[in-house]
């Protein structure tokens, strides 16, 4: 079923030794207008008592607070949380971050009404630049153009394009069909590898620009090739790096992604090889990428 206006919808938070900006993510969350968030649900992977004393005090009774002693990442905490959830009974669930935020206090709003003319099982804002709302803060590809700035955007909703986790809303029954997060990846392709199986649904979904999600600019890891026609992804960190290049092994090897397999050693075999020129660079990527393929989840 699609989502509904009268849905009941629950807010799930994924945090990290983040308190401080936590609580600007909290508040936008709490304090939505026109719709109303059930539970406030925060899974806290550092077990913080300071987060949990933010929580109760911003989220008063709809507080869920779900400590964790075990790091579970990005993909395990909305797992948590998601199934968490679920047991409460939630028709939707609202996804948010620690160091991201709602724009407004009517984000929800927006995307419940666009949810309900397009008849959507799940829908996102537009993730744009916190320091600067006018631009993305991912590039984002409409056609065979990458874009980056907002104004670059063509129309008010588009169909089949979702950024997950970062304030979409799924219906519950969507997550029969597409199930939770996989807590295999961690950090770095969960969303990736989520949005595969949205997609293989055939659910409806799309994003809003009428709604935005303000987050910390990410595109300076997408690194443009052959003048700007094509993207690679460079995390600015080895371990960033890891978790990437070895979950999109195993997410280019999954149904309905192998077709791009070509194009992905083409993509980083010109990024490293020919830009870069950094031999021990591509044999990084491709031994990661092949533990990847092989399911090899290891940490470092």
């Amino acid at each position: 079923m699609p989502i509904q206006r009268s849905d009941s919808i629950a807010a799930v938070i994924v945090t990290h030794n983040r308190a401080d900006l936590l609580a600007a993510s909290l508040e936008q969350v709490a304090l939505q207008e026109g719709a109303s968030v059930s539970h406030i649900i925060v899974v806290d992977n550092g077990a913080d008592p300071q987060v949990e004393q933010l929580v109760s005090r911003v989220a008063g009774e709809r507080a869920v607070y779900l400590p964790s002693r075990t790091n579970l990442g990005g993909a395990g905490g909305f797992a948590y949380g998601f199934l968490t959830a679920l047991s409460l009974g939630a028709d939707a669930i609202w996804c948010a971050d620690d160091d991201g935020r709602p724009a407004d206090h009517h984000v929800l709003t927006t995307l419940l009404g666009v949810a309900e003319r397009e008849k959507l099982d799940e829908v996102s804002p537009v993730v744009c630049n916190i320091a600067d709302p006018q631009r993305l803060a991912f590039p984002l590809r409409q056609g065979l153009v990458w874009r980056r700035k907002l104004d670059e955007l063509e129309g008010d909703f588009l169909p089949g394009i979702a950024s997950l986790f970062n304030g979409a809303l799924i219906s519950a029954k969507a997550m029969e069909i597409i199930g939770v997060p996989d807590y295999r990846l961690f950090i770095r392709g969960d969303e990736v590898e989520y949005h595969r199986r949205l997609v293989r649904s055939g659910l409806a979904f799309g994003t809003s620009l009428k709604a935005a999600y303000l987050h910390p600019d990410g595109s300076d890891e997408f690194k443009p090739i052959l003048g700007g026609k094509m993207h690679t992804q460079y995390p600015d960190n080895e371990f960033k790096r890891y978790f990437t290049y070895r979950n999109r092994g195993y997410i280019m090897n999954q149904p309905g992604m192998r077709k791009l397999l070509p194009q992905e050693y083409a993509r980083f075999g010109w990024f490293f090889l020919i830009q870069k020129r950094d031999i021990k660079g591509f044999r990084d990527w491709f031994r990661l990428h092949a533990k990847g393929r092989a399911e090899k989840f290891e940490r470092p």
